[in-house]
């Protein structure tokens, strides 16, 4: 189990999500947003308001079962995305980390600061040593914020994931370890 934390760090406020409208809205936009689909998984819900709650109470129940935290990325109360850790293994140490940003938000910064807001609070308060973190081979942006976090690439996943339209994607694996430089 994990205790649900907000995260205050480089000018923006990062907090579990809530069943509000503001947060469903939020959520709403960002699974239906032509960038996160192209880029996401045949597991990403479905851009409707039952998708939208599931993937709001699915965030809600990974806190209790102590395999995933999300958080609302925010910035002067407004929701600008997600950045969460997912998959946790405490006794391997290690984790999935992941984000998305609506288009407000992108490029500001705003994913590179809640990754390493996320990245830090993960190494020094949940005693994790290894994080991982996988995006679509050619979503360059994506590629951009591992690289600015200290995410090292360590190669391909050949076909490793279906995408929404059922093609096979080749994957970028990127690590970082409690024990990398700060970048």
């Amino acid at each position: 189990m994990l205790r649900p934390v907000e995260l205050e760090a480089y000018g923006l406020l990062l907090r579990p999500w809530e069943e509000t409208s503001g947060d469903l809205d939020a959520a709403l936009r960002g699974l239906a947003d032509p960038d996160f689909r192209r880029w996401n998984t045949a597991h990403a819900p479905e851009p409707d308001e039952a998708g939208v709650r599931a993937f709001l109470r699915r965030r809600r129940d990974g806190w209790g079962a102590g395999d995933l935290a999300s958080f609302a990325v925010t910035e002067a109360g407004v929701v600008l995305g997600q950045a969460g850790i997912g998959m946790i293994d405490h006794a391997m140490r290690g984790a999935r980390v992941s984000y998305w940003m609506l288009p407000e938000a992108r490029g500001r910064g705003v994913a590179s600061r809640a990754l390493e807001a996320v990245t830090r609070w993960a190494f020094r308060d949940l005693g994790l040593h290894r994080l991982e973190l996988g995006h679509a081979v050619g979503n360059e942006p994506s590629c951009g914020v591992a690289r600015r976090c200290g995410y090292v690439l360590e190669g391909v996943l050949r076909e490793a994931v279906v995408d929404l339209s059922g093609a096979l994607r080749d994957v970028h694996l990127h690590s970082r370890l409690a024990t990398d430089p700060r970048p």
